[in-house]
């Protein structure tokens, strides 16, 4: 779409997006990336402590206090505090919530960040990228939703309608201590909520972009529990090495179909699984072959009418058809005890809020229409729209997680932190 043919920019759009600049974007997500972290490092798996979040929580509410919003913190758990500012309006306008989470997965091998000197929490820019562990994911989403509010504010622009800024624990664990608690305990509502997380796309290529994901795929995690029999390595024809059972299903597993129905939206990975963990012999029985081995599976891409018994029955499909009618084995699937299943969000329209204000401010800065997708990755997105909201995903990180050297586009920001600020006022709008 051609930039001539969107409505101009007022003299108050004009003078709050000059507030919004490089400097200001890095210099905040530079300090957040440092602020609480490895603590707030939540990984997701159920067998690991989860991360504690307190010391960027207390740094993001006192910056919201210091705007003038209204500031509580909500904790299900010890040093785990869910944050929710308010910025109450004039009246007269709907309630929209901006969204992002405070904890950030773990980087286990710091040696390998070479961009950041060995220390994935130092933020080091080169170029228009800026590298550390939760940039992408999402300390520099997180930094553009504030840093867009405080333009506002700073221009002293009044909103009809109240403005929430939530910002949520336990994200990486599916939201349990986080956006479930909030809006299961606590009761927290909004008429429409965008979650600033990783949507664009392009990379380094000229041509770029940021998606709205109006929508999001599901995941699970399952165990798959192998029986065979024991025996003395120098007598393998006596037993059934479970081990090597696993080795014989796991190709067939990485290729498995699920069952499902094609969708408008599928998102850019179809259901599909991933082997994320075998664990298979005991400490002191090397000389022995082992007889029981466990296989963990991340099924992702997930999407509606999927559910927990169709996927298991889909898995025991494929691991009894490897195994055959051997009366020597045996096998069960269940999902990982402590785990949730994640079921994939119906779509919110491309006409509904709050996409037609982002799709229209997205026009008036970069002259062209965002992506409408289904995002692959579970965010708060899915708990809020669980809860009845129109609910979306929209933010400068790259759609893809880098397990080393993870980074975000500075132009990319900023370009979203000025239409977060343009979403705000069009939605909400702006007290004559």
């Amino acid at each position: 779409m051609n930039r001539a043919s969107q409505p101009e920019l007022t003299d108050l759009e004009q003078r709050v997006l000059a507030r919004i600049t490089e400097e200001r974007w890095e210099t905040l997500t530079t300090e957040m990336v440092r602020t609480g972290q490895p603590n707030s490092v939540n990984p997701l798996d159920p067998d690991i402590p989860a991360g504690e979040e307190e010391a960027i929580a207390l740094l993001v509410a006192g910056k919201l206090e210091a705007m003038g919003l209204s500031v509580e913190k909500y904790e299900s758990q010890p040093h785990r505090p869910n944050v929710v500012g308010r910025l109450a309006g004039a009246g007269g306008g709907p309630t929209l919530m901006l969204n992002d989470h405070l904890d950030t997965y773990p980087a286990v091998e710091p040696a390998k960040w070479d961009k950041c000197a060995g220390d994935p929490f130092r933020a080091t820019r080169h170029g228009d990228w800026l590298y550390a562990r939760g940039t992408s994911d999402t300390r520099g989403n997180l930094a553009a939703s504030v840093l867009a509010v405080q333009a506002l504010i700073e221009e002293g622009v009044k909103l009809n309608g109240d403005l929430i800024c939530c910002y949520t624990v336990d994200e990486e664990k599916d939201g349990v201590e986080g956006s479930i608690y909030l809006c299961q305990e606590i009761g927290l509502k909004a008429d429409y909520s965008i979650t600033a997380e990783p949507t664009a796309w392009g990379g380094e290529n000229p041509e770029w972009g940021m998606n709205i994901s109006v929508a999001n795929s599901g995941h699970c995690l399952i165990e798959i529990a192998l029986q065979g029999i024991k025996s003395h390595i120098w007598r393998p024809d006596t037993g059934v090495n479970a081990i090597s059972l696993a080795a014989d299903i796991i190709p067939a597993l990485n290729t498995m179909p699920f069952t499902h129905e094609e969708t408008e939206l599928m998102g850019h990975t179809p259901p599909c699984l991933s082997v994320v963990r075998i664990r298979g012999g005991l400490p002191g029985e090397m000389q022995f072959s082992p007889d029981d081995c466990t296989l963990t599976l991340a099924v992702v891409g997930i999407v509606p009418g999927m559910t927990l018994d169709s996927v298991l029955q889909d898995i025991n499909g494929v691991v009894a058809g490897v195994l055959g009618n051997r009366n020597s084995v045996a096998f069960s699937a269940r999902q990982v005890p402590g785990s949730l299943f994640v079921a994939a969000t119906s779509a919110v329209g491309a006409d509904e809020q709050p996409c037609v204000s982002i799709r229209k401010a997205y026009r008036q800065l970069l002259g062209d229409e965002p992506k409408i997708n289904r995002k692959n990755a579970f965010n708060d997105t899915i708990r809020f729209r669980e809860a009845g909201m129109n609910a979306v995903t929209f933010g400068p990180g790259e759609d893809g997680w880098a397990p080393v050297n993870e980074s975000i586009s500075v132009s990319k920001s900023v370009a979203a932190t000025k239409i977060f600020a343009l979403t705000i006022m069009d939605i909400l709008g702006v007290a004559s």
